[in-house]
């Protein structure tokens, strides 16, 4: 890891816990608060502990714009959960047919940058 991208990701890091410190549930309810606060720190110490030994420069600049984009999502829509997205089973069919495999494939391709770091549900 270079110096400007390990300098990138820990600000990140203290940026998601900045952010942590200061939200506020849309609810207003003190619990909901506390709890949201709780899951953006345990997100984001779980996620970057686990992309800590990545060592790949592209995989490294993936990891920082799904950070970037999670951000800016959960303070645009006041919500840190990710957002889920919608695609019915087969509904990426090719011209070939709607053989599983191919379906697997352009569902991992169909998937948000906000949700790489989360398996399939």
């Amino acid at each position: 890891m270079t110096a400007s991208t390990r300098r990138t990701v820990l600000s990140l890091y203290m940026r998601v816990f900045r952010i942590a410190r200061t939200w506020q549930a849309q609810s207003g309810v003190i619990n909901d608060t506390d709890t949201e606060r709780k899951y953006i720190l345990q997100e984001a110490r779980s996620l970057f502990r686990q992309n800590q030994q990545i060592a790949d420069q592209e995989s490294i600049k993936r990891c920082i714009e799904e950070c970037e984009a999670r951000i800016e999502i959960g303070l645009h829509y006041r919500n840190p959960y990710p957002r889920a997205s919608y695609l019915p089973p087969l509904g990426l069919a090719t011209q070939k047919g709607r053989k599983l495999r191919t379906q697997q494939r352009l569902r991992k391709q169909a998937k948000p940058i906000y949700l790489q770091s989360h398996d399939e549900t």
